[in-house]
């Protein structure tokens, strides 16, 4: 398996062609796929060096608050149908935020400050976090309920941020994760990825310990095989338990960048990257940011790994 710095060619030539195709950074906003791209610039300038990258980290940065930036929180998108707030993409961005702030400590500001105008909009105390606020945080999405893994987002990322700062918030999102974690259940390829890699901060933590082992056996029941006649040198990760004809690049991406975090089944991981090398969907993921993006932080995950520098 190639290393993470073996594959910075192939991220700066996808990077390159983004740009050309005006995919990103130079398309529409859309904050999760721009928490992404923003951790993928600060791994190239911590790896190669070269001030460009946090220079045009920074000029994503400013774009996301020109377009989707509100007086409290961000909007999900540019797109019309991209309205409304979701917590678990600003807590994304709040890591996005928080990796920029190792090297511009005012960005780290702006990440604890986000936290602070937003906790108390999704949080219902006792009880868990609204999935989906309307775009001024007045009240919940109609529709949408409590979601089911963002108190693990906020209780992850909180204490990274700053414990002492965001105390309050921290003991609001741990008597919610007590209460919860020995009942975990995740059916669904990404939403298990992102609990390999929110769990991998805190491992020796009991709560941490049961999502990893819970997802790793979900996981496990979901991975397919495919390759060549004598040969399975390829495989991926079905959606959900039972319907192994169903994937997305992306979330097979984020899949992996869970795995890598947590150290689990490299083979797998550089067959996943095998298969979605050539695969196409023949649909709109073939071309949305948001596989591209997620296709270079998993094969140069850099910052969103707890180990990398």
């Amino acid at each position: 398996m190639a290393t993470a710095a073996e594959n910075i060619p192939k991220v700066l030539a996808k990077l390159q062609w983004m740009r050309e195709q005006h995919i990103w950074p130079n398309g529409l906003r859309y904050l999760w796929t721009d928490a992404h791209g923003v951790c993928l610039l600060v791994s190239l300038y911590k790896e190669l060096q070269e001030e460009k990258y946090l220079q045009e980290a920074e000029a994503v940065v400013a774009d996301v608050y020109r377009v989707l930036g509100r007086q409290r929180g961000l909007r999900i998108g540019e797109e019309p149908d991209r309205d409304g707030q979701y917590f678990h993409y600003l807590t994304k961005w709040m890591y996005a935020l928080h990796q920029m702030g190792k090297v511009k400590p005012e960005y780290h500001e702006r990440a604890v400050k986000l936290a602070k105008d937003i906790h108390h909009a999704f949080y219902v105390p006792g009880v868990g976090i609204r999935w989906k606020m309307l775009e001024d945080l007045s009240g919940p999405y109609p529709g949408y309920g409590l979601g089911g893994l963002d108190f693990y987002d906020g209780f992850v990322m909180y204490r990274l941020l700053d414990p002492s700062a965001l105390s309050a918030e921290i003991v609001n999102l741990q008597q919610l994760v007590m209460k919860n974690y020995k009942s975990f259940s995740c059916t669904q390829d990404l939403g298990l990825g992102e609990c390999l890699w929110m769990s991998h901060f805190f491992p020796d933590e009991e709560w941490a310990k049961t999502l990893r082992q819970r997802s790793e056996t979900t996981l496990n029941s979901m991975w397919v095989e495919k390759g060549g006649l004598f040969a399975k040198d390829k495989g991926y990760f079905c959606r959900e338990p039972g319907h192994k004809g169903v994937k997305f690049g992306f979330t097979n991406f984020g899949v992996s960048l869970g795995l890598q975090a947590a150290g689990l089944w490299p083979e797998r991981v550089e067959k996943l990257h095998g298969f979605f090398e050539s695969y196409k969907s023949n649909d709109e993921y073939d071309t949305d940011a948001i596989t591209h993006v997620m296709h270079c932080n998993s094969v140069f995950p850099g910052v969103l790994c707890s180990s990398f520098n």
